[in-house]
Order: structure tokens, then C-alpha cells, then sequence
């Protein structure tokens, strides 16, 4: 049954949604089209959002070292040139048009020809460039590419920190500005549940390829974060938005988050290899595993949240990819519960299904409603890409292999 399910992962993978963002190579400008909506037209003048490039530069990379394992002594495939091809394309729009040469730092998003629009530095949005650029330094050894990782990183803890962790939205010049871009459910928030995951999840994959200390460090600070305050032992789950000093500012428990959250923090601490902090993390990543498959887990899917214990029942494209990998993360740190696994493989099918879109010329719908029908949202825009569901297609194939 295992590697029926993988196989299936593996041909979604390399049969669908490779070829879709390979389809979407912007040739004349750079990078790649920034916007395909649900009627599967492409807006080739769309603003290009840097958070969308720096993810596909990341799925690229990472399908790329997944598939070279099996050239072996053959050398490379087409399909492997074809992988690394798109990494260094998205890597070339990376460093000549979404970096800003002056002040520092990656733009929130540039115009369709590669010039500055929306100006913002959001912490964010650097980090999902380091954890880009990490990749694909580990992909095409381009020490420039490492170089930039580690100048990000730099700027996020010189400019985007303060005592009590990291800030959130600046101007171009790194002065702080209002948080809308990451703020969501009618508050406004100083911190975020959201960035400092994907600040850990950036600085996961750094060490990962260089064990650098300073990284280290900094993931023992963000884990010590999550820990005493983001994490809500009494109700199992992670609180979401934040002031500046940590205190909750909304009764919101994000399911998708939580299961993300749960598999990245063992992955951190896998790669960090600290016994100290695994014996501390370990019992709380698998609390909030045990609470989304006991809360959100229903209907064959997950919800997406709850407000004020009233749940968001739509099936959101990103919560059933996350939830995948989660759930079988969990079955991997907790064998006997077998649950889990059938959870996995019951997502997988439902994401099938109804969230893969039938037809042709597409990939994933947005979303379907409670009774599984798409709700009409863009295919592709800033915040639609490949690192949710591709990364789950890499990492139900690179666990499966780990256990041959």
C-alpha cells in the first residue's frame, strides 16, 4: 500500500506539477508569469511577487537534488537539465531584479519586466529567500548564492529583530511600516506565528547546508519562542498573531499552521541534532499533531481554522499538502499510532479527488467548499505556488526512500 501511495506522489510530481511552473517561464522578462487565473488565462504583465519566485527557485532546486540521487553514475538526464535549468532561471530573477542593490534586502514584488513596485521588506519574505537560496546552493554549489543567504540573514537579525524576537513589515530603507500583509482576521499584529516559523524553517535548511553556529543559535532562540510563548500548553495548539511582546490578540487556531509547524520543528531539530531541546520540542510537536487529527481532521480533509471555536470549514490547497506531510511526520516519530499514516493516505485521496484541478493546463484549485466544490480563486498569483504541494510530493518520496 506504501508504495502504491508514493508512486502516485512521485507521477503527480514529475507529470503534473513540474511541467505546469516549467509552462509558466517567463522568457522575454525573467522569472516566471505571476498570475494565471481560475479561468487558466495567464497575465504575462502581472506584477511578479518575490515570494513567489524565491518558492519556485526553492521547488525547483529541491526536485532537482531529489531526482539526482537516481541518475547515479549516468550522468544527468534531460530531466534532470530541465530541473536545474529552472532553478538557475528563477535564481537569475532572484539576484538581478529582487534584490534591492542599495538599501538591502529582497522587494516584496517587482513588475512583470523585473523593476521595483511594491518596495516592502517584510521579514517574511527574506526568509523564504534564504531558504531558496540555501537549496539551491546545495543544488548548483553557486557560492554567490550562499553568500546572499547569509547577507539576508544578517540583515533579519540587524534590522528585523528587536528583545523579544522578530518584527515584521519595513520601508525600503528598514524602517518599521504596518503589518497588513501578514496580518489577517480583522487585528493587526506586531509578531507572527507565521514569520518566525518560516524564519526557523530558512534557518533550518542554512544550518542544514553549513552548520554555521550563528544559525544554530538562532534556532535554539526561536525554538525556546515556541515554546514558552507562541505554544498554548492548556489547549494544545500555537496561538497566531501577537504585539510586540508576545501577547495572543485573537481567540484563532490556525490547523494548517499547526501541522506545518509540527513536522518543521522536528525537521529543525533533526538537523540541529540537539538531545537537550528534542527531549524539550518533541513532546510538544507531537501534542499539536494529536489535537489537529483529534480537531480539524474530518471529512476525509482538514479545516482550515477556527475563530472563536467556530471552524472555517473550507479545504484550503496548502492545509491538505501540509497535512500530509504532517500527519505521516507523525506516524514516523510514533509507529504504533497507524492513524496517522491512514490520515496521510486519506488526504492524498480527497486532494485527488477534489482539490487537483481536472483540467488541462492547470494544477490545484485555491480551494473547494465543505460540499467539494472549487471556489473560483486564482491558480497562480503571489501567494499560489509550488512549495506546499510540491513539497509534499518531495517529502512523502525522500521519507519512503529513507526507510528502504
Amino acid at each position: 500500500m506504501m508504495e502504491a501511495f508514493v508512486r502516485e506522489i512521485d507521477s503527480h510530481l514529475r507529470q503534473r506539477l513540474i511541467p505546469f511552473w516549467e509552462g509558466l517561464t517567463d522568457m522575454e522578462n525573467g522569472g516566471f508569469y505571476g498570475y494565471m487565473g481560475y479561468d487558466l488565462n495567464i497575465d504575462r504583465k502581472y506584477e511578479k511577487g518575490c515570494i513567489l519566485n524565491s518558492r519556485i527557485l526553492w521547488f525547483f532546486s529541491n526536485a532537482y537534488l531529489l531526482y539526482r540521487k537516481d541518475a547515479g553514475a549516468g550522468g544527468e538526464t534531460e530531466f534532470l537539465k530541465k530541473l536545474r535549468r529552472a532553478a538557475d532561471h528563477a535564481w537569475k530573477f532572484l539576484q538581478d531584479c529582487c534584490v534591492d542593490r542599495e538599501y538591502g534586502g529582497v522587494y516584496w514584488s517587482v513588475t512583470y519586466d523585473g523593476k521595483p513596485k511594491d518596495e516592502t521588506k517584510h521579514t517574511y519574505n527574506q526568509a523564504f529567500a534564504i531558504y531558496a537560496l540555501s537549496s539551491y546552493y546545495d543544488a548548483a554549489g553557486d557560492d554567490e548564492a550562499l553568500r546572499l543567504a547569509f547577507d539576508l540573514q544578517r540583515l533579519i537579525e540587524e534590522k528585523c529583530t528587536d528583545e523579544y524576537g522578530y518584527l515584521e513589515a519595513f520601508s525600503r530603507e528598514f524602517e518599521p511600516v504596518s503589518n497588513e500583509k501578514l496580518s489577517e482576521n480583522g487585528v493587526l499584529a506586531e509578531k507572527t506565528m507565521n514569520t518566525l516559523l518560516h524564519v526557523f524553517e530558512a534557518y533550518t535548511e542554512l544550518y542544514r547546508v553549513t552548520g554555521d553556529e550563528r544559525t544554530a543559535m538562532r534556532l535554539r532562540f526561536m525554538m525556546d519562542i515556541f515554546a514558552e510563548k507562541v505554544y498554548h500548553p492548556a489547549l494544545g495548539r500555537q496561538e497566531v498573531f501577537f504585539d510586540r511582546t508576545w501577547r495572543s490578540l485573537i481567540d484563532l487556531y490556525s490547523y494548517g499552521h499547526d501541522i506545518e509547524t509540527a513536522w518543521l520543528v522536528d525537521r529543525g531539530l533533526e538537523v540541529l541534532g540537539d538531545e537537550s531541546y528534542t527531549a524539550r520540542l518533541a513532546p510538544i510537536t507531537a501534542e499539536i499533531t494529536k489535537h489537529i487529527y483529534d480537531r480539524a481532521y474530518c471529512d476525509h480533509s482538514l479545516m482550515n481554522e477556527a475563530e472563536n471555536g467556530i471552524n472555517d470549514t473550507t479545504r484550503v490547497w496548502w492545509v491538505q499538502a501540509e497535512a500530509v506531510v504532517g500527519f505521516l511526520n507523525g506516524h514516523q516519530k510514533q509507529p504504533s499510532v497507524r492513524s496517522y499514516l491512514e490520515a496521510a493516505k486519506d488526504i492524498w485521496a480527497y486532494i485527488k479527488t477534489y482539490v487537483v484541478d481536472p483540467r488541462e493546463g492547470s494544477e490545484w484549485y485555491w480551494c473547494v467548499d465543505e460540499n467539494h466544490n472549487p471556489i473560483q480563486k486564482a491558480i497562480v498569483e503571489p501567494w499560489k505556488c509550488p512549495y506546499h504541494n510540491g513539497r509534499m510530493c518531495m517529502e512523502v518520496i525522500q521519507r519512503y526512500r529513507s526507510q528502504q
